[in-house]
């Protein structure tokens, strides 16, 4: 398995933008998928955003699309989650997560990634 390190969270105002990222490291990074996913107190894990091995290939939740872009750098082995026009819905504990390649699917359920980070945390005030 990848071990993955988030980073990039904190506190901001509504309206405002954080870049989160995920280190990944002890496996060939372009050789996962990798997912964006969030958990708010009291609620079940949500997919948020996922991009292909290769990054061409993006797919967003409804309620972040046009303010959240997921990315990736396949030679720092890291992806990248940049959030503008944040709302305090979009407070949650933040987690990056990988599973293989194949297939070349972008999958929304948590139970199809192998690897997790430990989450960092986002809280957006009014």
């Amino acid at each position: 398995q990848v071990q993955l390190v988030e980073s990039g969270g904190g506190l901001v105002q509504a309206g405002g933008s954080l870049r989160l990222s995920c280190a990944a490291s002890g496996r060939t990074f372009s050789n996962y998928i990798m997912g964006w996913f969030r958990q708010a107190p009291g609620k079940e894990r949500e997919f948020v955003a996922g991009i292909g091995w290769r990054g061409g290939t993006t797919y967003y939740t409804d309620s972040v699309k046009g303010r959240f872009t997921i990315s990736r750098d396949n030679v720092k082995n890291t992806v990248y989650l940049q959030m503008n026009s944040l709302k305090p819905e979009d407070t949650a504990v933040y987690y990056c997560a990988a599973r293989g390649r194949y297939p070349s699917i972008i999958f929304t359920h948590p139970r199809e990634y192998d690897s997790w980070g430990q989450g960092t945390q986002v809280t957006v005030s009014s």
